[in-house]
């Protein structure tokens, strides 16, 4: 996928399916392009990726026909129009809990190159552009798209009003935070848990908006929230698939050969 089929995807509330990509190295990009994957996620809120790092894995992608969505580090305006020119073909904004965050982070992600006033002018609607110029800014943008990670409780409180700024175009739960501002930190498996992610998802599918989650290690989970309707599917990462077939074959291996089993790790950092 492009950003153009990407954007379309998620506009549809078709499914895509992607995981998460923390390693810069120039080896991963040959062999993920047989695994399936519709869309890298590039998360530089948790992850140390500087700017030419971030610019050169969104361009290898992108060439790859894998859409690269990248999460920002803070829901900044500024952040997603630097997402944006090192060629992301969607901005993830993390912890958002207001639509006039959203507000911000569409015009960033839709209305470039406009910028300042101009452009405040323009999302508050109290000045029209230029048929040319917005044709124009149309066109260069289309294959843009905006995702916010909703992951608390005001932000659930809000959700109304940030499925409704004209422009975003998915959400997406963060289950480790959200679980944590419910008061469950990481109970996944918690009724409390279930119905606050399939709450999320149902009232962004009425709206029309995509909905989606990143999420590891329990695939029936990941399919039940999926019945539920979401459709921005962010399967685990680089890091934990390594980690988890390593472990698996190495276990195997020391018992063929009658060695003690290695003791079972430390639980990892939760990351999403």
């Amino acid at each position: 996928m492009n950003g153009h089929t990407f954007a379309e995807a998620l506009r549809h509330g078709r499914r895509v399916y992607g995981t998460c990509i923390l390693s810069p190295s120039p080896q991963w990009p040959p062999t993920l392009q047989g695994a399936g994957l519709d869309f890298v996620f590039i998360d530089t809120e948790h992850i140390a990726l500087d700017r030419a790092q971030l610019s050169w894995m969104c361009r290898t992608y992108a060439a790859m026909e894998i859409a690269p969505v990248v999460r920002i580090p803070c829901p900044d305006a500024i952040q997603a129009a630097i997402a944006v020119d090192a060629g992301a073909a969607a901005v993830i904004a993390p912890y958002v809990e207001s639509a006039d965050q959203v507000r911000a982070l569409v015009g960033a992600v839709k209305g470039g190159p406009i910028k300042g006033e101009r452009l405040q002018e323009s999302l508050a609607g109290r000045a029209l552009l230029e048929p040319v110029l917005a044709h124009y800014i149309q066109r260069r943008n289309a294959g843009h798209s905006v995702i916010v990670n909703i992951e608390s409780v005001p932000a659930m409180r809000a959700l109304d009003s940030i499925l409704a700024v004209s422009g975003i175009d998915a959400i997406l739960i963060g289950p480790h935070d959200l679980s944590c501002s419910l008061g469950i930190p990481e109970a996944y498996s918690a009724p409390q848990f279930d119905e606050a992610v399939r709450d999320i998802i149902t009232r962004a599918r009425a709206a029309g908006v995509s909905a989606g989650y990143h999420f590891w290690g329990d695939l029936e989970r990941e399919a039940r929230w999926a019945r539920y309707g979401a459709n921005l599917i962010i399967h685990s990462s680089d890091l934990t698939l390594f980690s988890a077939a390593l472990r698996g074959d190495l276990t195997a291996l020391r018992a063929r050969l009658g060695d003690a089993p290695f003791p079972a790790p430390a639980a990892p950092d939760t990351m999403v």
